[in-house]
């Protein structure tokens, strides 16, 4: 970093500080939410000292606080385009290609991130960003309408703008320059409570479908949830109530497990909130339903194979019991969620072993010790079964397309079901965006590949290697 500059993790760091006061001040329940989700982890860590330990050794403990992730969603590929430079002021990337449309939302999105273990575990906030498919609003009329009124909109601040090309000119920021960006940037963010469209197009809007109201009908992309991060959404889930939150039926994402995987997501529903409409005769009063609290409990990152027998068993239960609903049928589907689970190994050795997850390898003090004397086995599995080699699961970083859509469809209205034809466009989406989208999995088998490379060296072993993962 040059003299002068800050870090983009200092950056994104003061950025997430920011949205986080922000949304609390416009959205209580989110403050109430942030207290739960601090008692129920106090708890778990208090009750269970191998998860402290293990989050410690894998860096993951200090994050938790200030982890957060959230979500917004744009309309035009100029938009997503400067959305981009403008994450990448903080540091964070495009990472994963998500098509909604599979389930009903018409949307494409990808996560914004930072992807290197130093700056994930300084901050590892997360933006899943939605870009609006227009294409899939059957209205001719209304689809060149909401083009139309999509484009005349400016969502950035000049002076937003103004430093953005400050930060790739000179290669960074100064720490009042960091400092006036996010306060420019945060007003992308900022909620607005009068639509930029009359009531009567507003309803058109929303008859085609929920989620293209809001894109559509405001001057910005108001941020719709910001989510910490629990070790257990189960506790979360059952004490909403007694804080005043209702939440979603059913948690998204797989059952509980004692290995948890991937990502577990809840909500409570969205707010129905006041807004005024534009008109020739003055404004007209209405509401609005967009914003909503979540909360999140991430697990590891699966391998293609692993992802592959988790996609099998999320769907072959979402194809028997309906999702969404509330009473019997959320405990019909939770009951028959865990039962397809056995299938999965719950413990970690077995998905090391199979291939199914991705672990961070450490030599360990005793390995160490034994390599000085030339008493090192020659293989990895005899390493870590004589203690000289440890391994930790890889948290997962990113999204999951149906989880997303079933927060998306709770808080748009379970009548709304959508049937788009299952047109992934990622060409299209990595055109708005000016760049290729990183794969998810390639980061987290680098990741691994890394760390047993370091942990191997450490050990004096250079020449071991990993079976490939698939």
């Amino acid at each position: 970093m040059q003299a002068g500059f800050v870090s983009t993790d200092r950056i994104r760091s003061l950025f997430t500080e920011a949205m986080s006061q922000m949304y609390r001040a416009e959205v209580p329940q989110y403050g109430t939410l942030l207290e739960l989700v601090a008692e129920v982890n106090a708890e778990v860590l208090a009750m269970n000292a191998d998860l402290r330990e293990r989050l410690t050794r894998a860096g993951e403990l200090e994050r938790i606080d200030v982890e957060r992730h959230g979500a917004i969603r744009l309309g035009t590929a100029e938009e997503l385009h400067t959305i981009s430079r403008l994450f990448a002021v903080m540091g964070m990337q495009s990472v994963g290609y998500y098509d909604l449309s599979v389930a009903g939302v018409p949307v494409h999105s990808t996560c914004f991130r930072p992807i290197d273990d130093q700056s994930l575990s300084i901050n590892p906030f997360r933006v899943f960003t939605s870009l609006l498919r227009l294409e899939l609003i059957e209205d001719e009329g209304l689809r060149a309408e909401a083009a139309e009124i999509l484009v005349r909109r400016r969502i950035y601040t000049e002076r937003a703008i103004e430093l953005i090309e400050r930060h790739e000119r000179a290669g960074g920021l100064t720490e009042a320059e960091a400092t006036e960006f996010v306060a420019e940037a945060l007003e992308t963010f900022r909620w607005h409570g009068e639509a930029t469209v009359t009531a009567e197009t507003y309803k058109r809007l929303h008859d085609a479908h929920r989620l293209i109201a809001d894109v559509v009908s405001f001057k910005g992309p108001h941020i719709n949830h910001l989510t910490p991060r629990t070790l257990d959404i189960d506790a979360v889930q059952q004490r909403m109530p007694q804080r005043g939150i209702t939440p979603k039926a059913v948690i998204e994402g797989p059952p509980r497990r004692a290995c948890d995987i991937l990502l577990r997501q809840t909500s409570f529903k969205a707010l129905e909130e006041s807004i005024l409409f534009a008109g020739a005769d003055g404004v007209a009063e209405g509401t609005h339903t967009a914003r909503f609290g979540e909360i999140e409990q991430r697990g590891v990152a699966l391998t293609a194979k692993g992802r592959a027998v988790y996609d099998r068993l999320l769907a072959s239960v979402r194809g028997e019991v309906q999702v969404g609903a509330a009473g019997a049928k959320a405990r019909d589907y939770d009951a028959e969620l865990s039962e397809r689970f056995q299938q999965l190994p719950d413990n970690w050795s077995a998905l090391r072993r199979q291939e199914l997850a991705f672990f961070h390898y450490s030599a360990t003090p005793a390995g160490i010790a034994a390599a000085v004397g030339g008493q090192l086995p020659s293989n990895v599995e005899e390493l870590i079964a004589k203690g000289y080699l440890t391994f930790d699961p890889i948290v997962y970083e990113d999204f999951l397309p149906v989880s997303a859509a079933g927060i998306f469809q709770s808080n748009l209205g379970t009548d709304q079901q959508q049937n788009y034809a299952t047109r992934s466009n990622r060409a299209a989406f990595e055109d708005a965006l000016g760049g290729d989208v990183t794969d998810e999995l390639d980061l987290y088998a680098e990741r691994q590949a890394r760390s047993l490379e370091t942990a191997i060296d450490l050990l004096g072993l250079a020449a071991l290697q990993l079976r490939p993962v698939a």
